[in-house]
C-alpha cells in the first residue's frame, strides 16, 4: 500500500490506491475516500473509478469521485470537494497519483472557506510531505476570488 500522510485532524492525503487496499484503510478509522485521479490517466494498470467505489462500499466507506487536472480544477469541483470533506462521518482519505492534487483541494478549501492562514496552510501540507509553495498565487487568486463572491 502507498503511503498516507496526515494532513490535518481527519484529513490524509496518498498517492495511487488500490481496491485491495480498502480494507487496510478502513481499519485505520478512514471512513470516507475522495479519489481525485481521473480515470485513464495512469494507463490500464490504474483502478477505475466504480472498482475503487465497490471496494470503498464494501469495507464500508463513503467514496466520492472527483476526478481533478489542473484544466479541470473550478470553483465547482472546489465546492464538491469541500462538502465531501466536511460531510464525512470520520477521517478522509483523498488520493491522487501522487497525493499533491487531493492536498491541493484541501489546501484550497482551507483558505477559501475555512478562511485559514496561506502560510499556515502551506505549513501544514509542507509537513505532511506535499510542498505546495508554487501553488500560492493560485491560491491568492481563489482567495480573492471567494472573498469578492461572498461580498457581492
Amino acid at each position: 500500500m502507498t503511503s498516507i500522510a496526515k494532513i490535518a485532524d481527519g484529513f490524509y492525503a496518498a498517492g495511487q490506491i488500490a481496491p485491495d487496499d480498502l480494507p487496510e484503510i478502513a481499519g485505520l478509522g478512514v471512513r470516507t475516500i475522495v479519489n481525485n485521479r481521473p480515470d485513464g490517466e495512469g494507463g490500464p494498470e490504474q483502478p477505475r473509478s466504480d472498482e475503487m467505489r465497490a471496494a470503498a462500499e464494501a469495507a464500508g466507506m463513503t467514496y466520492h469521485y472527483l476526478p481533478m487536472t489542473p484544466q479541470s480544477l473550478s470553483p465547482e469541483l472546489l465546492e464538491q470537494f469541500r462538502q465531501a470533506v466536511e460531510s464525512a462521518e470520520g477521517p478522509v482519505l483523498a488520493h491522487c497519483k501522487s497525493g499533491a492534487r487531493s492536498t491541493a483541494l484541501w489546501a484550497l478549501t482551507e483558505t477559501c472557506h475555512n478562511r485559514a492562514d496561506i502560510d499556515d496552510t502551506l505549513a501544514r501540507a509542507r509537513a505532511g510531505g506535499y510542498d505546495l509553495g508554487g501553488m500560492r498565487p493560485m491560491i491568492e487568486q481563489y482567495v480573492a476570488w471567494h472573498e469578492a463572491k461572498a461580498q457581492s
